[in-house]
């Protein structure tokens, strides 16, 4: 397991509020949170970046993840919530290791903040193509 703050945190060498676990995945509170129920979801598999992870590690996590946000509409009473996952330092990525933001949304002051500027999108049909030639190869 990596030397990250997540692998100590899988290895009992840094404490944590464990919400869920199971074979494949951990479930957290986030120390730092953005609003009340923050929580960090982690593969205990030592992938740094999505593309990386099994897809078996892949599954878990999307198994949980409903169940997670499910649990924290019902503890926190928020309808509204985020799920934020980073790759690469330019992406935001601050621990280098895989892990989901399950972020209760409660208000406009609390939460996750973004700016989203979308674009027109250009050469579709050939994106697309690409795309679906890279997923057969």
């Amino acid at each position: 397991m990596a030397d990250t703050i997540f692998g100590k945190i899988l290895r009992g060498e840094v404490p944590s509020h464990r919400v869920y676990e199971d074979a494949h995945v951990l479930a957290f509170l986030d120390v730092n949170p953005l609003s009340r129920g923050h929580l960090l979801v982690i593969p205990k598999e030592p992938a740094v970046t999505l593309e990386e992870l099994s897809d078996e590690s892949a599954a878990a996590i999307g198994r949980v993840l409903p169940r997670l946000a499910r649990a924290l509409k019902r503890v926190t009473g928020v309808a509204n919530y985020n799920v934020l996952q980073n790759n690469g330092a330019g992406a935001h990525q601050a621990v280098a290791h895989v892990h989901f933001h399950l972020i209760p949304k409660p208000n406009a002051g609390e939460g996750l903040g973004l700016e989203w500027v979308p674009k027109k999108l250009e050469g579709g049909a050939e994106l697309a193509k690409e795309l679906t030639a890279a997923l057969a190869g």
